[in-house]
């Protein structure tokens, strides 16, 4: 897909490098630029660390990369990067305003000099740049917080740091479409993506709820604003998700259930009407439920035809994917893993001796 196409990826932490990792899995060459000495700070948020010494949390979203360390005080480097630049086609970066610009590396100098680069740009917030953008206060400014938790609890954070996700995968798509563009105009292109407004447009039909109804957002638990039955329920030893989408789905839950006074009660025939009896339909279901395992309950619905599905730990999620403590897990998206995530400045010799060239050597 993206076989040979070029990526400077001189990000840090999370949103950037798993932009750039995506890339990478999908066949593009990324060169991974770091700070001597120190690197992408995510290499010393541990524990855990592997034997080799590097983070579980650096190793998660830096696999197919090569490693150069660049010092932006050291013009000799300075003049390294500007060859690399010169011949990319893509640049990620998440400097701080203002940071690059100094330096004559910014997009604006580096675009007018080499017009097919397409390059981007990853911020905290949109409207205050100069902001530190992290996941967690992002979900704080976001309104995610607001409505993540039990409704009578505190706001609570997602327990994945999807906003630098959310923001990195709508990074990839936005490069991907301006490399689509660029083999149409022969134009690259200035992108900018900010996790505030990555995270903000998330809120899809939590927003628009808002907006239709007037009403502010608030926190369902487990529960669903707009559906019901669509929560958690502790069956007899683990607990089980069950989320009727439609009024098909309820009835044969109710009936997988066993649950006559549920299932002939007309109603509760529409979702609307089962809404209105929200308390006493989870109720219900949340006693019969507690009566036999969830193994049971699942073989049940999956027979009717309704969707529902186990609480499992991520350790037991990953018993059952091919996931791997040097490259993390399998690809969500059709690529190929064929290179490890690197040590600091591991391929510094490589590159500097040629460049680009050095990603058709075995290393």
């Amino acid at each position: 897909m993206l076989n040979g196409t070029k990526v400077l990826d001189m990000s840090r932490v999370l949103a950037g490098p798993l932009c750039t990792m995506h890339l990478g899995d999908m066949g593009a060459h990324v060169m991974k630029v770091e700070r001597p000495g120190a690197g992408d700070e995510t290499r010393r948020w541990g524990p855990p660390f592997d034997s080799t010494g590097q983070s579980a949390y650096y190793l998660s979203v830096n696999r197919n990369k090569l490693s150069i360390t660049i010092d932006l005080e050291n013009p000799a480097d300075v003049v390294v990067l500007k060859g690399l630049m010169s011949e990319a086609d893509v640049v990620v970066e998440n400097f701080r305003p203002g940071a690059l610009a100094r330096r004559g590396l910014d997009a604006a100098t580096m675009r007018k000099k080499h017009p097919w680069l397409v390059w981007c740009t990853i911020g905290g917030f949109a409207k205050e740049p100069s902001r530190p953008g992290y996941d967690f206060v992002v979900q704080a400014e976001s309104g995610w917080m607001s409505v993540t938790g039990e409704p009578d609890g505190s706001p609570m954070k997602h327990g994945i740091a999807l906003a630098d996700v959310v923001a990195g995968k709508d990074a990839a798509i936005a490069i991907l479409g301006a490399l689509v563009a660029r083999a149409r105009t022969r134009q690259g292109e200035t992108l900018e993506i900010a996790l505030s407004t990555s995270a903000e447009a998330a809120l899809v039909n939590v927003a628009q709820n808002a907006l239709v109804s007037g009403q502010p957002s608030r926190r369902w638990g487990n529960a669903h604003a707009n559906l019901v039955p669509y929560e958690l329920f502790q069956a007899a030893d683990r607990a089980i998700v069950i989320a009727v989408g439609s009024d098909a789905q309820w009835l044969a839950c109710a009936r997988a259930l066993d649950v006559p006074s549920l299932a002939e009660d007309v109603a509760l025939s529409t979702n609307a009407g089962r809404l209105a009896q929200r308390d006493r339909i989870t109720t219900v279901l949340g006693e019969r439920v507690r009566e036999r395992p969830a193994a049971e309950w699942r073989s049940r619905l999956d027979d009717a035809g309704v969707p529902c599905g186990l609480v499992r730990s991520v350790m037991e999620v990953l018993a059952q994917r091919d996931a791997s403590p040097a490259t993390g897990m399998p690809l969500s998206m059709p690529g190929r893993i064929v290179r490890v995530p690197p040590r600091l400045g591991e391929h510094d010799a490589a590159v500097r001796t040629r460049g680009w060239g050095a990603f058709t050597e075995r290393i």
